[in-house]
């Protein structure tokens, strides 16, 4: 595949940065093809925590209520003179973000794409499709329906 033939689109890439925000460092690191193999990495936006309003919805489709705050890394890279690199995730782990954004840097690249959505990207969203599954169905099986009985004057 040349580059000229490659385009992704902004939908895959969302779908691919959703899975590495969600992923753990050991995933990112097992994944990953070793990075002294690859052009040299620049620090676009070195990783950096800052604090996000988490933002709620009564009965999940009212009126919006802060929740509280959290902890958010962003980190920003380029490899060599190819594509940026940005990730964003909950937490504090600097390296995770920054492997996070080597990850999409390397996405964007067509000689890279294939094998890292293939190895990488594809079994760790089975993971988590597989996680948000059995946690819907254990929380499905705690549901409570409450109903009210009227009573009146007859």
């Amino acid at each position: 595949m040349t580059s000229e033939t490659f385009r992704e689109t902004p939908a895959a890439r969302q779908q691919w940065l959703a899975v590495l925000a969600r992923t753990s460092l050991c995933q990112l690191e097992a994944g990953l093809p070793s990075l002294e193999t690859l052009p040299a990495l620049t620090q676009v936006r070195p990783a950096e925590v800052g604090m996000v309003m988490l933002r709620g919805r009564v009965g999940g489709t009212g009126n919006p209520f802060n929740v509280g705050e959290a902890s958010v890394v962003r980190c920003a890279v380029r490899l060599g003179d190819g594509p940026l690199g940005v990730s964003y995730a909950l937490g504090r782990d600097k390296r995770r973000a920054e492997l996070a954004a080597v990850c999409d840097a390397l996405l964007q690249d067509p000689r890279h794409h294939d094998a890292l959505q293939r190895e990488l990207i594809q079994p760790i969203a089975r993971e988590q499709a597989k996680k948000r599954a059995q946690t819907h169905n254990d929380v499905a099986q705690s549901k409570v329906e409450f109903f009210t009985l009227v009573r009146g004057e007859a």
